[in-house]
């Protein structure tokens, strides 16, 4: 253990010194919590239940609404846009400078994006007709494609809005928040038409993410700003709550009438504008937080594979389910109803052994993602990985200094 945490601090030392000094921490800090929020959120509010000897969704804020505040803490997506536009907004102004074309600049935001998705996709069509072939029932196989493929609307998403980026750097996020309120006017009105919600899939992360790429232009350099994006969200979002009819979950729910994120409602948007207030105010706290190596060298690691964890989080959750399924019995917080304080401290307890079946998918997959053509001069990974771990780890420090 001694040797292990030595080795650990010895890596996170040279992390930190290959880092570049004008790297800003705390853009890839708040990235990590908000893929961490997204990967703990899902572990909590997901669960698998034995049904007619198959595999069924449910969640357990359909039996325990009081379980709401949750989601007010794990539902980070605004976070991942509002990084998202800042980072975008920035790399097209300093790709233009360079004299990098826009189909270049794109093409490379993209594809790390989409290497990673195209693994999980090939490994989900052969599970699935495998699955099939053996003679696994069909409620099972769609309970578990849905669990994977669901989450892949919010890349899509965040794809075309990086691809919009030279159009959209600089919308004032006013417009598309009334944008978002005038199609839910409209749609929870009578005789509104069922397509006309989907119009917020695009308007309503297109709040954060115009507001990260403000911030990239120094929108938010004094603390007043981001104070009023906190205390006007929140107050606006407690109000529809309190009086609009939304749903106080800001996750979807299984049985419920009308769902804050599919597609995302009004509520839902004023939701964001607080979570990017609050950690527009917390940028201080977290920057010196990640100025130590250890924090810096776990974070950079984190962003190395956001993208992996992300596609692969679920995997590892019914990984666990399944195999799970070979007990004798149902396993509490695993295959159990969610509908109990016991389930929620069984489902604690799961919690590490879904972030060890994650290790070994980050194991396998992360390659997808990290894959990048080396700088002229440098060795590629794979003559860095013949070359023995010393290489390898000099490799990682190499590309998170330049991620």
């Amino acid at each position: 253990m001694r040797s292990l945490r030595a080795r650990w601090y010895a890596l996170a030392d040279r992390v930190d010194a290959a880092t570049p000094a004008d790297r800003d921490r705390t853009v890839d800090a708040l990235r990590a919590l908000a893929i961490l929020g997204v990967v703990l959120g899902h572990w909590l509010v997901t669960a698998l239940t034995t049904a007619d000897g198959g595999l069924k969704t449910t969640s357990p804020l359909s039996l325990m609404p009081w379980l709401a505040p949750v989601s007010w803490v794990f539902q980070t997506l605004a976070v991942f846009f509002l990084v998202g536009g800042h980072v975008a907004a920035r790399g097209h102004a300093a790709a233009r400078e360079r004299g990098l074309s826009y189909g270049a600049w794109v093409g490379q935001r993209l594809s790390r994006l989409f290497r990673p998705v195209a693994a999980v996709l090939a490994v989900w069509a052969v599970a699935a007709a495998g699955m099939l072939l053996g003679g696994a029932e069909q409620q099972t196989v769609h309970a578990l494609l849905r669990l994977v493929l669901s989450p892949l609307w919010f890349l899509l998403v965040f794809a075309v809005l990086t691809a919009a980026t030279p159009l959209v750097a600089r919308l004032n996020p006013l417009w598309p928040l009334a944008v978002v309120a005038g199609v839910d006017m409209w749609r929870f009105g009578p005789g509104a038409p069922a397509w006309v919600g989907w119009v917020n899939v695009a308007a309503g992360w297109l709040v954060p993410y115009t507001l990260g790429a403000a911030w990239s232009r120094g929108a938010f350099t004094r603390r007043t700003p981001a104070a009023l994006l906190l205390g006007g969200g929140a107050a606006g979002t407690a109000a529809l709550v309190l009086w609009g009819g939304y749903p106080a979950s800001m996750v979807g729910v299984p049985g419920a009438a009308i769902s804050n994120l599919n597609p995302p409602t009004l509520a839902a948007a004023t939701f964001g504008l607080a979570q990017c207030g609050l950690v527009l105010l917390l940028r201080e706290p977290v920057a010196r937080a990640v100025r130590r190596p250890r924090w810096w060298a776990a974070v950079g690691l984190a962003n190395l594979s956001a993208m992996t964890i992300f596609l692969w989080h679920q995997t590892a959750m019914m990984a666990v389910t399944t195999l799970g399924l070979l007990a004798p019995a149902d396993l509490p917080g695993l295959h159990t109803v969610p509908d109990s304080p016991e389930w929620i401290a069984a489902r604690l307890l799961w919690l590490p052994v879904f972030a060890a079946a994650l290790a070994v998918c980050w194991t396998a997959f992360r390659a997808y993602e990290q894959a990048r053509r080396p700088r002229r001069g440098a060795p590629s990974r794979a003559v860095a990985g013949s070359a023995g771990p010393d290489a390898e780890r000099a490799a990682t420090e190499e590309m998170i200094a330049h991620a």
